[in-house]
């Protein structure tokens, strides 16, 4: 009976995994679209958010069946609870890599993204896509010191999108409203989706260690220390 409780705990792990690499990947190809005004891909990964969409459902259904029959205590309910947490999160992801794509399909067949910003855009997916892939491996291999890493990677994230702010702000800029809307969309969605790789990793800590995240971090020297 206990055999069956740990692959079935097992199990959940193993779908948050999958969900982490569905994301990743949903988030690279919409990039993808979104850039070359693909349409075709950007319909596919708004179509295949559904697959995020229901493998959440599966894993929330069979963590509440496991609290109700087994009533898990200590480390083993906190995996549950955590479990759920991420899942959260990472259907969340795949919601943000979908408003990548339905903001392509929007546009098409123009470019949502003017040229000058190809490149910054073209960052921050492949960084957004870095960081879930290292998030699942946070998953599966327990790594607190990976995790913890995620959180400094994600500083350069933020550098990006204050990058993009930048060129909105910029008495040159020429694109209009409607583009500097989207842009701002854009990079909001990408900060968003490294904010969610970086919760996923602090949950795992929380789940191995019983302690959070920022617990862990080491102190900020003070300057000139």
């Amino acid at each position: 009976m206990r055999d069956a409780y740990h692959e079935e705990l097992d199990s959940i792990g193993e779908g948050l995994v999958e969900m982490a690499r569905l994301v990743g990947s949903a988030v690279g190809r919409a990039t993808t679209a979104m850039l070359d005004a693909d349409l075709k891909l950007a319909e596919s990964v708004i179509a295949a958010d559904q697959k995020v969409d229901d493998l959440q459902h599966d894993l929330e259904a069979r963590a509440i069946a496991l609290l109700a029959r087994q009533q898990p205590v200590a480390t083993d309910l906190r995996i549950v609870v955590t479990s759920l947490r991420m899942s959260a999160d990472l259907e969340r992801s795949g919601d943000l890599a979908q408003h990548v794509a339905k903001l392509t399909r929007l546009r098409y067949p123009e470019r949502a993204v003017p040229h000058d910003l190809h490149a910054t855009i073209l960052e921050m997916g492949q960084l957004a896509q870095r960081l879930m892939a290292k998030a699942a491996e946070v998953i599966i291999t327990k790594d607190v010191d990976l995790a913890l890493q995620l959180e400094q990677d994600d500083d350069d994230m933020d550098l990006l999108h204050r990058t993009l702010f930048q060129h909105l702000m910029d008495d040159r800029w020429k694109h209009g409203i409607e583009t500097a809307v989207d842009v701002t969309l854009l990079g909001r969605y990408y900060e968003r989706f490294a904010d969610h790789a970086v919760s996923v990793a602090k949950r795992v800590v929380y789940l191995v260690t019983g302690e959070h995240a920022d617990e862990l971090q080491p102190p900020t020297q003070p300057e000139g220390a």
